[in-house]
């Protein structure tokens, strides 16, 4: 029977190891040009974890027209406290015209459960200070990233001495990727031991063995060659990465821990361990090999189960749950004669 665990030892140090500020400086070259923005003020994180789905002032593209004092005051009584953070706004329009378009993320989350409140047909892609705060706002994922209690748990730390931690906002490059050349990598004790498709989807091309053959060996070698001498953090760890279009290399999209907070995907992490136990040379690859696999959501959007926040009932105005319901089956409606 193995003496091995299933994860590795969860500590502060380990955790902050997998922060985007510590890993991408060493990895920029094959990753995604990104900008990190921090520190950031208090009142920024009391903004993402206030209640309702909101806008600071001010953060539209355009000139923010001033409204009567009257009625500001209306406003702000209606939502509570008002949110304005105008120095953040300027540095996200600068990297805005520095990028051509951004997508946001905190120290480890994105949200990408919240791309429906954007265009799809460019998810997560945005344009203006208000797009990013909506995303971030809208997003369950990134909840994660605004507690030391959620970050830190499950980790081996001293209560009486909580480990520093400072909230970063990361910005990078928007373009167009295609999810079926997204995979995710699982790295125990200095030994790549699994590969997954990330996407969800069935793609048809995947099932050729010359297709996967030629997967394994790109990351494979790009892992060797890019990653193991350059990871100096403990030897476990998570990796996603997107291929190029003729799957001969491949870009860093982010690192995880290896912990249950990270999605073992096509895995568990009990077949994950069997496979590091058996001390093969060549990572296991594992893929969505038919339509009819149990993972297989040909149709199903993505992160589905939060496509409708509770706080969404706020655009009611008071209306009833029934009326509501019919108001948003219209803006849907109307959504789809305009794509039209």
């Amino acid at each position: 029977m193995s003496s091995h665990s299933i994860f590795p030892l969860q500590t502060s140090d380990y955790l902050l190891s997998f922060q985007f500020s510590s890993w991408y400086p060493t990895f920029s070259s094959i990753s995604i040009k990104s900008t990190i923005i921090r520190p950031l003020s208090q009142a920024f994180r009391e903004y993402l974890d206030s209640d309702g789905i909101f806008v600071p002032e001010g953060s539209e593209n355009g000139p923010a027209e001033s409204p009567p004092s009257d009625q500001e005051d209306e406003d702000d009584a209606a939502v509570g406290q008002s949110f304005s953070f105008p120095d953040l706004d300027e540095r996200i329009r600068q990297i805005i015209k520095e990028y051509g378009a951004i997508f946001p993320k905190l120290n480890f989350s994105s949200p990408k459960d919240a791309s429906w409140v954007l265009p799809p047909s460019s998810p997560l892609k945005c344009t203006s200070p208000s797009d990013v705060y909506i995303l971030l706002k809208s997003s369950d994922f990134i909840s994660h990233d605004l507690s030391i209690g959620t970050v830190f748990e499950g980790c081996q730390c001293d209560p009486s001495n909580p480990p520093s931690y400072q909230l970063e906002l990361v910005l990078r490059k928007w373009y167009p990727v295609d999810r079926s050349r997204e995979f995710r990598c699982f790295v125990r004790e200095g030994r790549l031991i699994g590969i997954s498709q990330r996407d969800t989807n069935f793609y048809d091309f995947m099932t050729e063995s010359r297709t996967q053959n030629k997967i394994l060996e790109t990351l494979q070698r790009f892992w060797e060659d890019k990653i193991k001498s350059e990871w100096h953090g403990q030897q476990d760890y998570v990796f996603d990465v997107l291929m190029t279009r003729d799957l001969s290399r491949g870009h860093v999209l982010d690192f995880n821990p290896y912990a249950p907070r990270t999605d073992p995907l096509l895995f568990t992490y009990e077949e994950l361990l069997s496979v590091f136990t058996q001390g093969s040379s060549t990572p296991e690859l594992r893929i969505i090999d038919s339509p009819l696999h149990p993972v297989a959501s040909r149709n199903a959007p993505a992160y589905q189960h939060n496509m409708l926040p509770m706080e969404a009932l706020a655009l009611s105005s008071g209306r009833d749950i029934n009326d509501f319901s019919d108001l948003w089956k219209n803006e849907i409606q109307q959504s789809m004669n305009d794509d039209d």
